[in-house]
């Protein structure tokens, strides 16, 4: 026999259990949400000898929002805030959507979600493939843009259903608490992190993820990502066209003591780091994954070789056919051919500029709120 022929011999199951050893099975499709794998994103995409792990939440049903959106309605659930079969009230540009569709079909609750125009036409006939029902607003709110538009329209919602029930991912701690076993998982896969990238949008999974993470290393390095033209970090508010990070409110997750460096990005350097990475990769996403891969590229480079970085990636490419990677699509809004700087620009204090490109600052403050700003939160609210 030869050595070939041994070694196939070898890799043979020796009988049929052994074939299903490896494979995963759910009773829910609830329980198909976590335990999502880490890829080393090294070279080409990298500088030679430094990358960083990636860790893919696309490969949840839905993205990584779907973590949340199950956590936040058995939490309401059980503390009676929501009633059986009532129904979920939420606005969303998409992921968490997703994820309250499968929360419903998961505990029996009607959906309906608020969106705008800017959703993407495969993830609005997804949600109503899986049974939501899906509002879209129609004109920006003059202050806090699309994102104050929808809410305004889910506190309309909830003022007109019965015992309706919101989770106010901006607002409510049960979206940061969702994360810890995302946290967890990323320990028990790494061992050891140094520094984690991550984006920002409602806060909580970089809340979530970042807090559970220092509590095991302390000397974790936090990179925040956000947008142009997001008032998260208090950047002036602008027209954005990236979906899924940034924010025109100044939601109260959002855990500025836990940062230690924010990074803004454009549109046409997000799509440039997603469509690199789909080429020599083969693992991508939409705009937070390509901003998230940019940040976390340069951190790699500047790093000591030994450092160990992990990069959150919350969902993957599907969605983004029609927009990020459709060339015709890009051309339009003027997003190719545009190749990122080797290097951030940086400014002192966020307030120094308004930033039109990917941007660094080392000094992280929470913005002054908006004198109309006030508590809006919906979080718990039932009608």
């Amino acid at each position: 026999m030869t050595n070939r022929q041994s070694s196939v011999l070898e890799s043979v199951p020796s009988s049929p259990a052994q074939l299903l050893a490896a494979a995963r099975s759910a009773p829910t499709p609830a329980a198909l949400v976590g335990d999502t794998p880490v890829l080393w994103v090294g070279e080409p995409f990298t500088a030679a000898g430094r990358g960083f792990w990636a860790k893919l939440e696309g490969h949840n049903p839905g993205g990584i929002k779907d973590r949340t959106a199950l956590y936040m309605v058995r939490a309401a659930r059980e503390r009676g805030q929501l009633l059986p079969g009532a129904r979920i009230v939420e606005s969303t540009s998409g992921t968490l959507g997703l994820g309250l569709a499968l929360a419903g079909v998961a505990f029996g609750h009607p959906v309906s979600v608020v969106t705008d125009p800017g959703m993407e036409p495969q993830v609005a006939g997804l949600l109503r493939a899986y049974g939501a029902e899906v509002h879209t607003v129609s004109e920006p709110h003059p202050v806090g843009g699309w994102q104050e538009a929808r809410r305004e329209r889910v506190a309309q919602l909830l003022a007109d259903l019965p015992d309706a029930w919101c989770p106010d991912q901006y607002h409510n701690p049960d979206n940061v608490a969702a994360y810890a076993p995302l946290a967890r998982e990323l320990v028990a896969q790494l061992g050891r992190i140094d520094t984690l990238v991550v984006s920002v949008g409602t806060g909580g999974h970089s809340a979530g993820i970042g807090r559970v993470l220092r509590s095991f290393f302390p000397a974790l390095r936090v990179v925040g990502v956000d947008t142009c033209a997001s008032t998260i970090f208090g950047q002036p508010a602008g027209t954005r066209l990236m979906r899924g990070l940034g924010s025109s409110i100044h939601p109260s997750n959002v855990a500025y003591d836990l940062f230690d460096e924010v990074h803004w990005v454009a549109a046409p350097e997000a799509v440039w780091a997603a469509r690199a990475l789909a080429r020599t990769r083969y693992a991508t996403g939409g705009w937070s994954v390509g901003a998230v891969a940019l940040v976390a590229r340069w951190v790699a480079r500047t790093s000591p070789a030994e450092e160990r970085i992990a990069a959150v990636f919350p969902d993957g490419p599907h969605r983004y056919v029609g927009t990020v990677f459709d060339d015709d699509w890009c051309r339009g809004h003027r997003l190719l051919d545009q190749v990122p700087a080797e290097d951030p620009q940086e400014i002192a204090r966020s307030a120094e500029a308004a930033v039109s490109r990917w941007t660094r600052c080392t000094t992280v403050e929470p913005p002054a709120p908006a004198a109309d700003e006030g508590v809006r939160g919906l979080a718990g609210v039932a009608r």
